[in-house]
């Protein structure tokens, strides 16, 4: 099981598992179209004029597109979006005091009861030491619990309190809220485009993450 359908299956929402067969195979139909059929080395790494006058309609904003070359840059728009993206959790999570990264972990616990820290960190994609503090910063909430492994007493376990599950459920719809507004823009198959797009990006690039998706990861998800 590779690491784009690990990913899709953790995914909440609709039926993710259908969809993203349907979205693989319209992304490699793409592939096989146009320029895309050329060789790899011929692509641009940035945006071309063309896609820019198509997707920007504010004119001050494709003005600053046009001037900058690193508005037409993939890395520096993921940064950017990411950056909405969390103005808009923040915004429709004001109440809860939890953070993206703290309501991915909490998730997680919710769906894995009992992990470990490196499950942890390889599920929600960051270092086990960001993990560890995090933890420790629900912990004092009381929103999660942690032991000593079973097996493994060098190793940290954690499960969320009742509190910690109460607020998990609690949060669900203001962060699908988020979602929904990060994504408002596009229209349906614009949608499963996107996240098609950016789980083969993912999927492609795992292995230079300083939080893969390792192995023993991947064959517990399958």
């Amino acid at each position: 099981m590779n690491y784009a359908v690990y990913c899709v299956n953790r995914m909440d929402g609709v039926n993710q598992a259908g969809a993203f067969c349907q979205l693989q195979n319209g992304m490699i139909r793409m592939a096989r179209t146009g320029k895309a059929a050329g060789s790899r080395r011929g692509m641009r790494a940035e945006a071309t004029a063309s896609i820019v006058s198509d997707a920007v309609h504010d004119p001050e904003l494709r003005q600053l597109i046009n001037r900058l070359p690193l508005w037409r840059r993939p890395g520096y728009l993921i940064r950017r979006l990411n950056q909405i993206h969390y103005a808009l959790f923040y915004e429709e999570c004001a109440g809860f005091d939890i953070t993206p990264v703290q309501y991915g972990i909490l998730t997680t616990l919710s769906l894995n009861p009992g992990a470990d820290q490196n499950s942890i960190a390889q599920d929600v994609g960051i270092d086990r030491t960001n993990v560890a503090d995090v933890l420790s910063r629900l912990a004092r909430r009381g929103l999660v619990v942690r032991a000593r492994g079973a097996t493994d007493k060098r190793t940290f376990v954690t499960w969320l309190t009742p509190q910690g599950e109460a607020l998990t459920k609690s949060m669900l719809g203001a962060m699908r809220r988020a979602q929904e507004r990060l994504l408002e823009p596009l229209d349906a198959p614009e949608r499963e485009t996107f996240l098609a797009s950016l789980l083969r990006l993912i999927d492609a690039n795992n292995d230079v993450s300083r939080a893969a998706l390792g192995p023993a990861r991947i064959d517990r998800a399958a």
